[in-house]
C-alpha cells in the first residue's frame, strides 16, 4: 500500500505536501496544529500524544469544568516540560501548547489586568471563570 501512493505521488496523480521539522536526532518530523476540545480529563493524553509527536496543539477547555481545566493545564505543564515545550494562554479557556519544534513569536495581552483596571474605576467586571 505504501509503495502504492509512493508511485501515485512520483507520477504525479496525487500531490501530498507536508511541512517537515529536522529534529536534533536527524529525524524529519511531520510540522501540524491540531485543535482539540476534551470533554473530559482523559482526553488529555490524547493532547499530550500530539506533543510528543512534534505537534503543536491549540486547546479549548471552555467544554470542561474549571476543576477538570486545571488538571488538564497541570498535565499538560508537566508533558511540555519533559517534552521541553511550552505552554501559552490564548484568551479564556483556550492555550496554546508547542513542542521544542515550534517557535512562536509575539505576545497576547491579559486581559486580567485590563479587568482590575476597570473594577477600580468602578466599571463593571464580567466574570471569567477560567481567570487562573
Amino acid at each position: 500500500m505504501a509503495f502504492e501512493k509512493l508511485k501515485k505521488m512520483i507520477d504525479g496523480e496525487e500531490k501530498e505536501v507536508e511541512a517537515e521539522y529536522m529534529g536534533d536526532d536527524g529525524q524529519v518530523y511531520p510540522s501540524k496544529m491540531i485543535l482539540l476540545e476534551p470533554r473530559a480529563y482523559s482526553e488529555s493524553q490524547q493532547i499530550a500524544d500530539c506533543l510528543k509527536n512534534k505537534c503543536a496543539v491549540v486547546v479549548n477547555l471552555k467544554r470542561v469544568t474549571p476543576d477538570q481545566a486545571k488538571r488538564i493545564v497541570d498535565f499538560l505543564s508537566g508533558t511540555l516540560y519533559a517534552v521541553g515545550g511550552d505552554l501559552q494562554k490564548l484568551g479564556g479557556g483556550i492555550f496554546l501548547c508547542t513542542p521544542e519544534n515550534v517557535n512562536v513569536e509575539g505576545k497576547i495581552t491579559d486581559e486580567s489586568k485590563e479587568k482590575i483596571g476597570k473594577a477600580k474605576k468602578g466599571e463593571e467586571e464580567q466574570d471569567d471563570e477560567f481567570n487562573w
